[in-house]
């Protein structure tokens, strides 16, 4: 197993976010360096600064993290592994603070579309979006105003001396994150079965999409994940493709035929399918 001591490991968030977690269990014993932006993530990673990243990409309740595939696609690193783990929030206030007389409640907007009953029961409570969990609870134990609460972990109350006023805000108690760990360079996965993600753009004519899922449709590889972003031109699309396979040799045919139907085809990486258990070590 590689040593993983001395590294560090890119999140975005603050310590105590979910992402700090996710980059315990993917590279366990690597030192976890928060940075703003999922762009500062893949900029670190990328310049060499930290040998790893994780960036969250999609949630059960709030789907794809569109920003996160963005940064992904506009640098230059690798998709070298995968985690999902349970998300959990809690309502954090400071001491004396109660629910009843909150008027706001800050969280990264991600987390907050996981919390939409909590606010339908509680009309009174803003929710207020800001750019992570853990550094919604930093900025309320900094203000000390019990009028404003945090939307974030158990962990992030602890670390910044909240208190929990409600547990469990996620509208689902199967409520989970997927993150993916990024390098400057793919590694070379030993074991299956494999996962494959890339970024599609296609020509804007009919039966363009159909085609290029035809492509793993024909060989039996299941599409895991597909969503569309934007692309440069207006009202033209990419698509966000992510599929299982057993043997490399099966991805590199599949995304040979994908790139003859593409404008343009980005291949994030191949990394081991995470099934539940251990994670594989960082490569």
């Amino acid at each position: 197993m590689t040593d993983t001591h001395s590294k560090r490991t890119s999140f975005q968030g603050a310590l105590g976010a979910f992402s700090e977690e996710a980059v315990r269990i993917l590279v366990p014993g690597s030192t976890p360096v928060p940075r703003p932006t999922f762009e500062a993530v893949v900029r670190a990673v990328e310049g060499g600064e930290d040998p790893w990243g994780v960036v969250a990409v999609e949630n059960t309740l709030a789907g794809a993290v569109a920003e996160a595939y963005d940064a992904l696609e506009a640098g230059d690193v690798s998709v070298v592994g995968e985690v999902a783990i349970p998300i959990r929030h809690c309502l954090l206030g400071v001491k004396g603070a109660v629910i009843e007389r909150l008027r706001e409640a800050r969280s990264h907007p991600v987390a907050l579309s996981q919390c939409k009953g909590f606010f339908a029961r509680h009309p009174s409570i803003r929710a207020q979006s800001v750019y992570d969990t853990a550094g919604a609870a930093q900025e309320v134990a900094a203000a000390g105003v019990p009028t404003v609460a945090a939307i974030a972990s158990r962990r992030a109350g602890e670390r910044y001396g909240l208190e929990v006023l409600e547990a469990d805000l996620q509208d689902r108690d199967d409520n989970q994150t997927r993150f993916y760990l990024i390098a400057r360079q793919g590694g070379s996965p030993k074991s299956g079965p494999f996962k494959t993600a890339c970024v599609a753009e296609l020509e804007n004519r009919p039966g363009s999409l159909h085609q290029l899922l035809g492509v793993f449709a024909a060989r039996g590889l299941d599409l895991s994940h597909v969503a569309s972003r934007p692309a440069p031109s207006p009202w033209t699309y990419r698509f966000i493709l992510e599929f299982g396979h057993a043997t490399t040799a099966e991805a590199a045919e599949a995304i040979a035929e994908a790139k003859t139907l593409s404008a343009s085809l980005l291949v994030l990486g191949t990394f081991p399918a995470w099934r539940g258990g251990a994670v594989p070590p960082a490569p």
